[in-house]
């Protein structure tokens, strides 16, 4: 898994967290994937096989210690913040944190080891820009 996967793994696994990948969701995932800078050169294709591995993975009893295992190897600590926020933002498209999205996010900032006042300005900033009127 590459960096870009551990990325897309993280925002793919908080969209189908709560069993309802969302338009809104998947939107932001695509258009994350092929704006942002951090994505530069990887194959949108891809995407696909990623998405199969995080369900793979969700099918399995310790399936997400596994996902965590695979993105914490895949990541350098410097992209922890990025993929958190990355998730943050998949999390707030559709405008609705379900508690399992909230609980998996969680989850995130302790496996990636987010410190939480840093954790708690990345959510504010995703709550901020996907906000309605």
């Amino acid at each position: 898994m590459t960096a870009q996967d551990a990325l897309a793994a993280m925002m793919v696994a908080v969209s189908a967290s709560d069993e309802h990948m969302r338009t809104s969701e998947l939107l932001k995932i695509t258009n994350i994937v092929e704006t942002l800078p951090v994505f530069a050169g990887y194959d949108p294709d891809k995407l696909t096989l990623v998405s199969q591995t995080v369900f793979d993975l969700f099918e399995q009893e310790d399936g997400l210690d596994a996902l965590f295992g695979l993105i914490r190897s895949a990541l350098e600590p410097r992209l922890h913040e990025t993929a958190y926020a990355l998730a943050c933002d998949v999390a707030a498209s559709d405008g609705i944190i379900a508690q399992s999205e909230a609980r998996l996010l969680e989850e995130m900032r302790y496996e990636l080891d987010l410190d939480r006042l840093h954790a708690a300005a990345i959510e504010r900033g995703a709550r901020a820009r996907h906000m309605t009127l």
